[in-house]
């Protein structure tokens, strides 16, 4: 964490001719984050400068607000998906405690305004005959080039994480149960906080992966994954993606992949007593490589980060990178977005 009340933002290395191909999060990603040509390095693995611009979303502002809270942002562009669009850009999020509640804002720009939808939740704590949780949160949406749908994967409880599916991003079809905790070792008590990113990994015959956060007995959060050919039906590394120990945390988690010049790589964030900045991990094309790279994204003592930032999304508008993410402590925080 910089400790400056100044929004500005840094990463590491500043470069005024920062790449927008770090945006890429697998071939068939959302236009929202088209793959551009490669320029110079500004940050670990060549990625953009992020800054601050403002702050998207503010739960007092909220129609449906049911607990003062919002979290796990996910950005996604509908043209030339979505017939009839509300906008060209839907802006996914949730609250987290009980009931929780997938919602939707939508607007044409990713630095906003976003109206939100009139009808949150748009996916409910109870869906009945399939479920009836204490809440539903952590509302990452795939667009899935092969079914030409908004696949929606969220937790609920902690302990699973479930799958829907929608031809117009708004109204969703129950499809199933993709993660659990028994899927996991022994011992493991929270397995949430998915997304899915298309990636080729032909060696184990897989078109997708799964980045998420696992918790145990030890109470210390790790980043792990998992692999599919089709996105419902998964395998799962048994071993941690990348540990808490790693980057000298007490937890890590909000997972995001991002690809650039034939490498992946995993953002994520830091709990705020370790310092509540996003770090970034080279896991290689194959996910064999572990480079921990260090600090992605400088979180600031001041508003609206105040000293932690999460949950990252990214997103190209105009040919220009932008990241939307959590800001603030948890559960007592906004959605801003940062411009590369």
């Amino acid at each position: 964490m910089h400790e400056t009340p100044q929004p500005s933002r840094r990463i590491l290395l500043k470069s005024a001719g920062a790449t927008a191909a770090a945006l890429a999060v697998g071939a068939t990603a959302s236009p929202a984050s088209p793959a551009l040509a490669a320029a110079p390095a500004a940050a670990p693995g060549g990625f953009p400068d992020y800054r601050y611009v403002k702050t998207l979303l503010t739960p007092s502002q909220l129609t449906y607000n049911p607990t003062g809270e919002i979290i796990f942002p996910c950005i996604r562009g509908t043209k030339g998906r979505l017939s009839a669009p509300l906008g060209r850009y839907y802006l996914y999020y949730a609250p987290h405690d009980a009931p929780g509640g997938i919602c939707l804002a939508y607007g044409d720009h990713i630095e906003g305004p976003f109206t939100e939808y009139p009808r949150n939740p748009i996916v409910a704590n109870v869906w009945q005959p399939h479920y009836s949780v204490s809440h539903v949160s952590s509302p990452h949406v795939m667009w899935n080039e092969s079914a030409k749908e908004m696949w929606l994967y969220f937790h609920g409880e902690n302990t699973t994480t479930r799958l829907a599916r929608s031809k117009d991003g708004i109204n969703f079809t129950y499809d199933k149960t993709v993660l659990t905790t028994s899927m996991l070792p022994a011992g493991t008590t929270e397995t949430s906080y998915a997304r899915v990113f298309p990636h080729e990994l032909a060696a184990k015959n897989a078109h997708y992966v799964m980045l998420f956060m696992l918790n145990n007995k030890s109470n210390h959060r790790d980043i792990h994954w998992g692999w599919s050919a089709d996105g419902r039906t998964w395998t799962f590394d048994q071993k941690a993606l990348v540990s808490h120990t790693d980057v000298s945390a007490v937890n890590i988690g909000g997972p995001h992949l991002l690809t650039r010049n034939g490498s992946a790589y995993v953002v994520y964030n830091k709990d705020k007593s370790s310092g509540g900045d996003l770090m970034i991990t080279e896991v290689g094309k194959d996910f064999t490589l572990r480079r921990h790279l260090g600090r992605f994204y400088d979180s600031g003592s001041g508003a609206p980060d105040n000293g932690r930032s999460a949950a990252p999304s990214f997103g190209t508008e105009g040919g220009v990178p932008y990241m939307v993410y959590e800001a603030g402590e948890r559960l007592k925080g906004s959605i801003a977005v940062a411009r590369g």
